[in-house]
């Protein structure tokens, strides 16, 4: 159609190479890169970030994949070797933070760093990289709401190439994928200005503070998508993670602000101190 975009960005040597993988890949480095420098302003070194990647990235796409999977088994029960097939789509999001979660909590402990702190230092990167990647889906034509109109969209006074390609084999569609972007990137703002606000948030809290922030978010975005996994009958398994991650943090932050975190940020010294 067109004013489609076409999701293959170039061939090389007979292999399709999607818009999908570049955004993906250029999400990541830019998150490494970010939380690369936060980790050398809290005491930390520059390689602790470079060298967790060699375990959370494998570990994250694992947990994406097999997240997918898991909740769309009949399309894999009768052929088992297309779940290996990723190049055919099938990751989701949550999965992929449920896997590099776990590699980080025992890359953490192995360099005998508090995983907290790293927590910390990646949760803004992440919900960055989570904005970018939302355009790779924009790129394969998916993560789409319900139908509209194109007055709609031209309401919305979205670029005509965004418009185009919201046409969906002859349908219009809403740009979810557009509005929970820009949700994280709103949240990527927030979260560091938090951050850098001297004696406000404790140890734990800039990544508490990320998922509620991304589980409010996504939990309305998912509502209006199509696509979505589903767990028991009509109940969307992204709006359950949502609902779950959301009252946990919170009530997860209340209990350790009533107990008593361990450690505030000072910002002036780059450093993280003891709370007093």
């Amino acid at each position: 159609m067109l004013g489609q975009v076409n999701p293959v960005a170039f061939n090389l040597f007979g292999i399709a190479v999607y818009w999908y993988a570049i955004i993906i890949v250029s999400g990541i480095v830019l998150a490494v890169w970010l939380s690369s420098r936060e980790a050398v302003r809290v005491g930390l070194k520059e390689d602790d970030v470079i060298d967790f990647m060699l375990w959370g990235l494998p570990s994250a796409i694992v947990g994406a994949r097999l997240y997918y999977v898991i909740f769309q088994w009949q399309d894999y029960v009768d052929n088992p070797i297309e779940i290996i097939l990723t190049r055919n789509g099938g990751l989701a999001i949550y999965g992929g933070l449920i896997g590099g979660g776990l590699a980080l909590f025992f890359f953490a402990r192995h360099r005998f760093i508090s995983t907290w702190t790293f927590l910390d230092i990646a949760a803004p990167s992440v919900i960055l990289a989570q904005a970018i990647g939302r355009w790779g889906n924009f790129m394969n034509h998916e993560a789409y709401g319900p139908a509209t109109t194109r007055s709609f969209l031209e309401g919305l006074h979205l670029p005509k190439f965004i418009i185009d390609n919201m046409n969906i084999d002859g349908t219009y569609h809403q740009p979810t994928f557009l509005y929970e972007s820009i949700w994280n990137v709103l949240g990527f703002i927030v979260l560091v200005l938090l951050r850098r606000k001297k004696n406000f948030l404790k140890e734990g809290e800039v990544f508490l503070g990320y998922i509620i922030w991304y589980s409010f978010g996504r939990f309305f975005i998912e509502g209006m998508r199509t696509d979505s996994l589903y767990a028991f009958g009509s109940i969307r398994v992204s709006q359950l993670v949502s609902l779950v991650l959301f009252f946990g943090a919170i009530g997860l932050m209340i209990f350790r602000r009533k107990k008593g975190a361990i450690k505030f940020y000072d910002r002036e010294k780059g450093t993280i101190k003891k709370a007093e």
